[in-house]
């Protein structure tokens, strides 16, 4: 095991590894990557990714099924993401007045969100944006 890796808890080797590739990566690629550094089962890496969602340092992309790891401090607000179908890149937001906006819609029809999630799929400016008329 390299010398810097010595000591670290299995959350911090999922966080380390998830900011070192900068995009979303679900976890059983997450499991593959790590198996030769002390990380063996999935179910490891499912508890470190709990403790660090939890933590506010990563972000589950509900539609990529894949976490990411957070770039922007959110102060409990709500993320949103931008998602290139092209190329895969996702970029992440505050989305504040957009999330308070959609919980004003659950309130005014009487539904409690719990944990509102923004994903917008398209394309980003590298891959060509979508079509105006789409």
């Amino acid at each position: 095991m390299p010398q810097a890796r010595l000591g670290m808890t299995h959350a911090e080797r999922v966080l380390e590894f998830l900011r070192r590739k900068g995009r979303p990566l679900s976890a059983c690629a997450i499991l593959e990557a790590l198996r030769g550094d002390g990380v063996t089962a999935a179910t490891t890496v499912y508890r470190a990714l709990a403790r660090l969602l939890e933590a506010g340092h990563v972000h589950r992309i509900e539609s990529l099924n894949a976490w990411k790891a957070c770039r922007e401090r959110h102060r409990g607000e709500t993320p949103a993401f931008e998602i290139c179908d092209g190329c895969g890149n996702v970029t992440e937001h505050v989305a504040s007045h957009h999330a308070r906006d959609i919980a004003a819609l659950s309130t005014d029809s009487g539904f409690g969100p719990d944990h509102p999630v923004i994903e917008i799929h398209g394309r980003c400016s590298d891959c060509g944006p979508a079509s105006p008329n789409t």
